[in-house]
């Protein structure tokens, strides 16, 4: 709420001239005044998880969420660009994260984390770009202390097909788990409907302190194809990590590609189908995921997920250099449906309550551990500005 009351409060100090420009996904609120041009947003989650599995069940009163602010200024014909977005989630989570069954990716106390998805880092984008169009051409060019690489769709807690959902997929760290990255150098041409961008970036994840920087090496690249036209979005993209994981000081190759489709106007507002493959030393991981949103009523909209996701659970752990061995594959299923509806609405943002309830397809290897497990959210959601899928 800081940032949004801090980009009402500059948007009304600045003169100039410019136009405003949103980042892609991202749902927001405008202010429309001369020189600098402020976009704002904000979402945020809490509520009661329960994830009941074998052996043990898991139980947090927790909270998912992010503010964003973004400025543009018209400079030398073209666009300048500054973001920043937080997230307070290393104090609103458990410092381990949100219990998740079968969940994977990153470190908790330099172990594996499984079954949690981690807190998001308190600094999510801190960055900014020049974008300037030439006969018909468009051109980018940007930095990010911390960004996004030019690597898989846009992130799930972004996308219109995930609106209301406050659990990470299970292919997060297949798809677009890079979203948070440690310094990015980024570049693209648009013609028409197509684009291609490429990016130079740290490889390795954040580490555990959530409240830092992570700085290091622009080791890594990525590029990626993408095609628009009206409602639908496409992109295939590849990227090569130097030593993204604390735990396997190897280096590892990322695909993906998806298409999404948004409609504000239709019953099925947004649906996105996505495939994400990790190559590793230690075999290639796929995941699949298909999401949607559908609108049932005025101010109520059922949300969908389903996932078929290649796991490593059996293996995880440390691995020195010089100490190679195949990792045992377990392919977990998971579909989610959940209701989310509006019950205020005001100038503030909207605020809505929620439920869901995931049910897995646990592969055989994996069936002593886990059981049939189930989990379950219930919880209150605040957007700054309600979106469309369940706005009257």
């Amino acid at each position: 709420m800081l940032v949004c009351l801090a980009g009402r409060a500059a948007s009304a100090q600045d003169a100039g001239g410019g136009d405003a420009q949103g980042m892609p996904g991202m749902p927001h609120e405008t202010v429309q005044e001369q020189g600098w041009h402020w976009t704002k947003d904000a979402s945020a989650f809490f509520g009661f998880n329960f994830q009941k599995r074998e052996f043990r069940d898991f139980r947090a009163w927790e909270s998912q969420n992010w503010m964003m602010a973004e400025g543009t200024h018209g400079l030398r014909g073209g666009m300048f660009r500054v973001v920043t977005m937080l997230s307070l989630e290393p104090v609103t989570m458990m410092k381990i994260g949100s219990p998740q069954v079968f969940q994977t990716g990153e470190t908790f106390q330099s172990a594996p984390l499984i079954d949690f998805q981690h807190p998001h880092d308190l600094f999510m984008a801190l960055g900014a770009d020049y974008t300037r169009t030439y006969r018909g051409v468009s051109y980018v060019i940007g930095a990010d202390a911390v960004g996004s690489p030019t690597l898989g769709p846009t992130p799930f807690m972004h996308r219109a097909s995930a609106y209301g959902n406050p659990a990470a997929p299970l292919s997060h760290h297949h798809l677009d788990s890079t979203h948070i990255t440690p310094g990015v150098v980024r570049g693209g041409v648009t013609v028409r409907r197509w684009g291609v961008d490429g990016s130079w970036f740290h490889g390795g994840e954040p580490d555990e302190r959530r409240t830092d920087l992570d700085l290091g090496a622009l080791d890594s690249y990525a590029l990626r194809l993408s095609w628009t036209q009206g409602p639908w979005v496409a992109q295939a993209s590849a990227a090569r990590l130097t030593r993204p994981e604390v735990i396997t000081p190897y280096d590892a190759d990322k695909l993906t590609t998806s298409v999404a489709y948004t409609n504000p106007g239709a019953r099925v507002t947004a649906w996105m189908f996505a495939f994400g493959q990790n190559r590793e030393i230690h075999g290639n991981f796929e995941a699949y995921l298909f999401e949607a949103t559908i609108k049932v009523a005025t101010r109520g909209a059922v949300y969908a997920r389903a996932e078929s996701v290649d796991k490593d659970i059996l293996d995880a752990g440390f691995h020195p250099r010089g100490v190679f061995h195949r990792h045992r594959h377990s392919q977990v299923g998971a579909v989610t449906v959940g209701y989310l509806r509006n019950f205020v609405e005001t100038k503030a943002g909207a605020f809505a309550a929620g439920a869901d309830i995931t049910r897995y397809s646990v592969p055989r290897n994996l069936k002593e551990s886990y059981g049939s497990p189930t989990s379950y959210h219930v919880f209150l959601h605040y957007s700054l500005q309600p979106r469309s899928a369940v706005h009257h």
